[in-house]
This record gives C-alpha cells, structure tokens and sequence, in this order.
C-alpha cells in the first residue's frame, strides 16, 4: 500500500515558496513566489532582493522609512516580479504561489503575464489602499486569488 501521509500539491509548493524566501537578504521582509503549470510542475521561482548585478551590500538601502531614494521600495525586486522574470518558458494560465499577497505593481506584472491564480499564505496589508487596489485590478482581470489552507500538520525542514 502507497503512503497516505504524504504533502498536498498546495503544501508542496507553498513550502517551496517559503523556502525561497529565505533567500532574501531582506532584514524586514522575506518574500517567495513558485509558480506552477497546470501539470503540476514548477516553472519559476523568485523572492525579494536587489536587482541583479546591483550589490546588495553597498549599493542597497535596507531601510524602510525615510526619504524614497534612502529605503529599500526605491531598489528592491518583489518576489513575484524575479519569478515571472526568471521563468524560461511562458506562464500565461500558470498558478503563483506566494508568502505575502501581491502588491498592486504585482498584480499589474501578474495580469500581464497571464497568470490565472494565486494562492497566498500572508495578507498582512489587507485593507490597504495598495492591497485594495491590487485586488481589484485581479477581480477585474479575472485572476483568483486564495488564501493558503493549512493542513495542521506541521512540516519540518532540515537543512
């Protein structure tokens, strides 16, 4: 008889989306995107940080408040923008998987893209004019966006 304790698809790739975030060089916020086709295979993945070739240790500006050019929004990548941008092959009717919902410049990069569902685990800026504004460009485009269910269970990683 096959295993029956095994992961779900969706705690599959949330993990691995997690795990991707930590990545990030981020000190405040580690973000991660997996984006999956319809088979069920990985296509992309991506987290927050600078862009590349730009040195993440003297040129990036880590910080949140300030003035704009002195803090991190002027300079970082989001997560689900590196994933779309990292993928070799199209992701029109992909799924994204991501830690933290969509920002409204993701939302934007995601529509374009031709993603047709996301599955978040955090909304932490829900209510936001930001995150209110990303919801409803996804509403209109018809993009489904879900919150990740967890199972219970609790998924150790060693690394």
């Amino acid at each position: 008889m096959k295993r029956e304790d095994y992961i779900t698809w969706d705690e599959y790739f949330m993990g691995i989306a997690i795990i991707s975030a930590e990545r990030s060089k981020d000190p405040n916020s580690q973000v991660g995107a997996c984006i999956v086709d319809k088979n069920n295979k990985i296509v992309s993945l991506g987290y927050n940080g600078a862009p590349i070739g730009f040195d993440d240790d003297k040129d990036m500006k880590w910080e949140r408040e300030g003035s704009f050019l002195d803090t991190k929004y002027a300079y970082v990548c989001h997560s689900e923008l590196n994933a779309i941008l990292n993928s070799k092959i199209p992701v029109r009717d992909c799924k994204m998987y991501v830690t933290l919902f969509p920002c409204n410049e993701c939302a934007k990069a995601i529509i374009q893209a031709g993603i047709k569902e996301i599955i978040y685990l955090s909304d932490k800026y829900d209510k936001t004019e930001g995150n209110t504004v990303s919801k409803k460009l996804l509403d209109t485009c018809k993009v489904k966006y879900t919150p990740y269910k967890k199972s219970g269970r609790k998924i150790e990683i060693e690394l």
